[in-house]
């Protein structure tokens, strides 16, 4: 005997699913069925959870706004102008860049300023990434020596340059280290020569432990199975750390080198404590030049002029290394 299965048939509600089947109209976990229906960009963003997201974000958003670049989009005009004491602004186009290209000091203070960032940035980015892989290990008291290796970050700069300035003086700790193994340095401050080492040494030591701290967030990022599948084919730690941890690590130094290289380009503060631009403007930056124009000649369009090819020079080195370094070759 045959028996033959009619086929189903939509039931009043249009479903063409089978009384019993799951999510039909008589399905007898007694669940009505759910129907999938694609959301809108427009509705999230007019959602109630959008608008207090709004909310909680606006003041940083008007801040930055006010404080970053409004001030930056003011600068820029400001470039391209003369403005007396009065507040008078008057255009006068592209003066100002003519001007530098013709200024000896401008020359120098931009070689100077490469010549620190050179020293400044691979010291404080390998010891960074030396301290990262130091800290990268479980053992007691390893969050004390992190705390500990934070500690100059959040040390005022000023101070710190009061101790440096006594650290790198003539008869210092530093130079009386040194007359031990027969170097007779001097002042590392009122030497031409050393005063940038001096300075990049101080930058490192006060940026290393946020560097760390970023690098170490990377590094805990990364699965410890990779390290185990290279361990159990003999890989050594040093093969580790250059085809596991160094890869997998491009998105987090990459953040390091373009934080390092805006400080080395607008670095003020420690060299204004500990040189004030010497000696015979030795250390007389882009930054000091600006600050000197600004404020020591009161010409506020060319101390611009200046800001803007900073932040030119800036943006490109930051492009370079988002192309060598912050690319994701996976």
């Amino acid at each position: 005997m045959s028996t033959s299965v009619a086929p189903a048939t939509p039931d009043a509600t249009g479903d063409p699913r089978s009384p019993g089947e799951p999510g039909g109209p008589n399905d007898d976990t007694g669940r009505p069925a759910v129907v999938a229906r694609t959301v809108t960009w427009r509705e999230l963003a007019t959602s109630r959870g959008a608008l207090v997201a709004y909310a909680f974000i606006f003041p940083y958003v008007a801040f930055f706004v006010a404080f970053r670049i409004l001030p930056a989009l003011y600068g820029v005009l400001l470039s391209f102008g003369d403005v007396s004491l009065s507040g008078k602004f008057r255009l006068v186009g592209t003066e100002n860049f003519a001007r530098l290209i013709s200024d000896d000091v401008f020359w120098h203070s931009l070689r100077v300023t490469g010549i620190y960032a050179v020293l400044a940035i691979p010291l404080s980015v390998v010891l960074s990434l030396l301290m990262a892989q130091l800290c990268n290990r479980t053992m007691r008291g390893m969050s004390f020596y992190r705390s500990l290796f934070f500690l100059p970050v959040v040390t005022s700069p000023v101070i710190s340059g009061i101790i440096f300035v006594w650290l790198f003086s003539g008869g210092g700790p530093i130079d009386e280290l040194l007359s031990t193994a027969g170097l007779e340095l001097g002042s590392w401050l009122q030497n031409q020569h050393l005063v940038l080492p001096a300075l990049a040494l101080v930058a490192a030591w006060g940026s290393f432990g946020y560097n760390m701290l970023i690098l170490l967030a990377g590094m805990l990022a990364i699965p410890t199975d990779y390290y185990e599948a290279a361990e159990l084919d003999g890989a050594g730690a040093w093969h580790r750390f250059r085809y596991i941890t160094m890869p997998l690590l491009k998105p987090a130094l990459f953040f390091v080198l373009v934080l390092e290289t805006v400080k080395s380009f607008q670095a003020f503060d420690m060299i204004y404590v500990m040189t004030g631009g010497g000696p015979a403007r030795g250390s007389y930056t882009l930054t000091f030049m600006i600050f000197d124009q600004g404020f020591g000649y009161f010409e506020f369009g060319y101390a611009s002029a200046v800001g803007v090819v900073l932040l030119v020079i800036t943006l490109i080195l930051s492009l370079i290394q988002r192309r060598l370094v912050g690319r994701n070759d996976t």
